[in-house]
């Protein structure tokens, strides 16, 4: 399935599996506020939303989100296109992250978002430096996601609640300068006989376990 057929502004009534058709005739008369979508509601809304969501327009949910993003950021190091950060910003918004960002170059590969960089705050640093100048400005550290040396396994961590969640590349994962701006390192613990895991599957996994301790 490609981005298109994820989500499509209006939907459709016909589309199995995905959604709700229009506002049934005769049940009420079409609900009040700026934040529906009159199209929506008169032809079905088939995007990939939770309930709360539907019909209301795409505007609208990203100002709702915003009156309680949580105060963790995703960051991530994209010199090779990595097909992972689509997947990754995905999961940010999933956990209601504050903002992914982009670090290196500006295109990324969308297609595993599936649509969800619509509602998530996505932005971009030329390198390394121009994003930890950022992180100095905003008072946050940079926590680094990689199985190094010196690693603290996540559960057995120190975890901040206003904190940057830093990732690298599949392979050959955080850049040494990457490595080098953090104010620590963690890890997760496996047991199997694989060197690390999927880089969007380890973004998930922190992330939850920052809710865990923080969302309530």
């Amino acid at each position: 399935m490609d981005e298109q057929s994820a989500e499509t502004p209006t939907g459709s009534a016909t589309q199995p599996g995905y959604g709700v058709g229009p506002w049934p005739d005769g049940e009420s008369a079409w609900p009040a506020g700026e934040q529906y979508d009159p199209e929506l509601l008169a032809v079905g809304d088939t995007r990939n939303v939770v309930d709360r969501y539907r019909y209301w327009r795409m505007e609208a949910i990203v100002a709702d989100l915003d009156t309680h993003r949580h105060p963790f950021h995703v960051a991530i190091e994209n010199w090779q296109h990595d097909m992972n950060i689509g997947s990754i910003v995905r999961s940010a918004n999933a956990f209601l992250a504050d903002t992914v960002h982009i670090i290196g170059r500006r295109r990324w590969n969308r297609r595993g978002a599936m649509v969800t960089d619509r509602y998530q705050h996505v932005v971009h640093h030329e390198d390394v430096q121009a994003f930890t100048a950022w992180t100095e400005a905003e008072g946050l550290p940079i926590i680094a996601v990689d199985n190094v040396d010196g690693a603290v396994p996540v559960d057995h961590a120190e975890l901040p609640e206003r904190c940057v969640l830093l990732f690298g590349q599949e392979g050959p994962g955080l850049s040494a300068e990457a490595l080098a701006a953090a104010s620590s390192h963690i890890e997760i613990t496996q047991y199997g006989s694989t060197r690390s895991i999927n880089a969007s599957a380890a973004a998930a996994v922190i992330m939850y376990e920052w809710c865990r301790r923080y969302a309530g």
